[in-house]
């Protein structure tokens, strides 16, 4: 009786670890489960670039844009309903309200949200965007 248990445990065993090994043995790299990326696709998902703004412009985001003061003053946009997302203090940013330096910014969907330069600013950005 023992032996057949013991027998039963084993098989079950054996067919977990077999199942386990063949599904792993289809992810090979540059296949559709597991794609190969280039280095510019990488550095564009991870990268933030520098870009300044004179007085009175405007940057407004895409869907998913990051957003970071670094120098100078700004104010958000909204877009009449929700405002700019203030990841920094948990808070969401409507139209006139003060963008705080290093905070991180993120603009939820792509409906003209963004920020307004009231001086020259310097701002690190991530994503889709344009400068009216």
């Amino acid at each position: 009786m023992k032996k057949s248990i013991i027998i039963s445990i084993v098989t079950i065993l054996v067919l977990v670890f077999g199942i386990s090994m063949a599904m792993a043995a289809t992810d090979q790299p540059g296949s559709e489960s597991d794609p190969v990326v280039t280095k510019s696709y990488v550095d564009s998902r991870t990268s933030y670039s520098p870009i300044s703004l004179t007085a009175g412009q405007k940057l407004i985001g895409g869907e998913g844009t990051e957003i970071i003061l670094r120098s100078g003053e700004a104010t958000a946009i909204d877009n009449g309903a929700n405002g700019v997302s203030d990841l920094t203090a948990g808070t969401d940013l409507t139209t006139g309200s003060q963008v705080a330096v290093n905070h991180l910014l993120l603009v939820p969907r792509n409906d003209d949200r963004g920020i307004t330069a009231t001086t020259d600013i310097w701002v690190m950005i991530r994503g889709t965007y344009t400068i009216q």
